[in-house]
């Protein structure tokens, strides 16, 4: 089975609770894409770290952490700091160190093409995945300027697929605000603005994937990192909902037999009074 970490900033803390459940239940991980994010959650998982340092990071790292304001005509914030950050929490080094295969998304800056790592160093590629346009400066990797990686690939079924996952689990962060909230600045606006677009053209990710789950992450501003515990339960209630048809369809021996169709499993999270 291949998991499909989509991406979400803060929000993507909800992966670690997707991952926590799946490994209390003893459910098989062959493969890991992530985008953004989880890109980040599952180069930290495939390298060895566990699902109780993932939580222990996730409730004290801060934007601060891995980011930096400057001012340039590509972006608003440098990721530089996640080098350090990044080079803190992985246990190993390179793609071919890994635990468990994984594939980094990111996006062609010029051309629009996603681009997909599978081996050689693996801090750059996750920074890459993590530039955000507008916000982020892009990541130049052998001439080629890249963005973050859901532009191209928002949930990266297709790239498990490609590894060969017969099976594939997406995780998607869908959220919105409340209805009286609105946009507190630029990088509000821009999310908002990509997050419609990327809603419009979900049918290739979604196809690509056995079962579609979405932890609850509504009213989760993407910068919401002190809710880390409430982000990891929100993974862990919607993966507990799933569990009985991830457990039918791994049972199935023909893959061609294992096509979910009904809808996507969301379930509530306890939401935080505050937001």
């Amino acid at each position: 089975m291949g998991i499909a970490l989509g991406g979400g900033f803060a929000r993507g803390v909800a992966h670690v609770g997707v991952l926590k459940v799946l490994e209390e239940e003893n459910i098989p991980i062959s493969f890991i894409a992530g985008t953004s994010v989880g890109a980040l959650i599952g180069a930290a998982y495939c390298s060895g770290v566990t699902i109780a340092e993932l939580e222990q990071i996730a409730a004290r790292v801060r934007f601060k952490h891995f980011a930096s304001w400057t001012l340039s005509r590509y972006g608003f914030a440098s990721n530089q700091r996640m080098i350090g950050f990044l080079s803190s929490i992985l246990k190993v080094r390179t793609f071919e160190e890994l635990h468990i295969p994984l594939a980094v998304t990111a996006t062609d800056f010029s051309t629009g093409d996603g681009v997909v790592f599978h081996s050689g160093p693996l801090v750059d590629p996750v920074r890459a995945s993590c530039a955000y346009p507008g916000m982020f400066l892009p990541v130049k990797i052998r001439g080629r300027l890249l963005v973050d990686g859901m532009l191209a690939h928002a949930v990266p079924s297709v790239p498990l697929r490609e590894m060969g996952a017969e099976r594939v689990l997406a995780v998607h962060l869908k959220g919105h605000w409340a209805n009286e909230d609105g946009p507190r600045h630029l990088f509000d606006v821009i999310g908002q603005c990509f997050s419609i677009a990327q809603e419009m053209n979900c049918g290739v990710w979604k196809q690509a994937a056995d079962l579609v789950i979405q932890p609850d992450v509504n009213g989760y501003k993407y910068d919401a990192f002190e809710h880390s515990a409430e982000l990891v339960r929100a993974g862990e209630v919607v993966t507990r909902a799933a569990l009985p048809e991830i457990r039918k369809w791994m049972s199935v021996d023909s893959p061609a037999k294992t096509k979910v169709s009904a809808p996507a499993v969301t379930q509530p999270a306890v939401m935080p009074a505050d937001l």
